[in-house]
C-alpha cells in the first residue's frame, strides 16, 4: 500500500448535496458553497498543501430544509446544520477551527 502525504491538521465534510440545493447561500455576496466560503474565510491553500482540508462530498442523507451538514472529522459523532447565509466566524468559533 502506497501513503501519500498531506499537510492537513484537520479535516471538515461538507454535503455537497445541501449545498446545491441551497445555490450558494454564503459568502460576502450569498453566492458561495459554505466548503468555498470556509475555504475562503479561513485563508486555506488548495489541496493537500492546505493546512485543513474543506471536503465537499455527496449526500450525506440528513437534507435539512435551508440548511447544510457539516462533519468534523476530529468529533464525527456529532453533525453540525448550518443554516443558509450563517456568520462564517460563528461557524468557525462554533467548530473550533483556527483562522489563519
Amino acid at each position: 500500500m502506497k501513503v501519500v502525504r498531506s499537510d492537513w491538521s484537520r479535516a471538515l465534510l461538507v454535503c455537497g448535496k445541501c449545498s446545491k440545493k441551497l445555490d450558494g447561500g454564503f459568502g460576502p455576496k450569498g453566492r458561495e458553497s459554505l466548503a468555498k466560503a470556509l475555504r475562503r474565510h479561513l485563508g486555506l491553500e488548495k489541496g493537500r498543501r492546505a493546512a485543513m482540508g474543506v471536503i465537499e462530498v455527496k449526500c450525506l442523507g440528513i437534507c435539512p430544509k435551508r440548511a447544510v451538514t457539516v462533519i468534523d472529522a476530529d468529533d464525527p459523532h456529532a453533525w453540525r446544520l448550518v443554516d443558509e447565509g450563517a456568520d462564517l466566524d460563528a461557524v468557525v468559533e462554533t467548530l473550533g477551527l483556527i483562522r489563519r
